[in-house]
């Protein structure tokens, strides 16, 4: 009884559960990526020869929509 009590008091309290949080990390992460593709689109073609890529490489990165984010950040 106290649990469910507890439980409604907090729901009419406002409480709010943890799912906007991901919600907030997901985009928060979606304006990085695109920050992060917006400067490489603009480094020259040494900088992109420094870190291996070529400029068409660097252009289809910097292309691809926020939601394509790479796969080791679904894990």
């Amino acid at each position: 009884m106290f649990t469910e009590t507890a439980n409604n008091t907090n729901l009419s309290l406002g409480a709010v559960s943890a799912r906007p949080f991901g919600i907030l990390k997901a985009v928060t992460n979606m304006v990085q990526l695109h920050k992060e593709r917006r400067l490489l689109a603009l480094l020259d073609a040494d900088a992109l020869t420094d870190i291996g890529l070529t400029k068409r490489d660097a252009q289809v990165e910097a292309s691809r929509p926020v939601w394509d984010a790479p796969d080791y950040w679904h894990k």
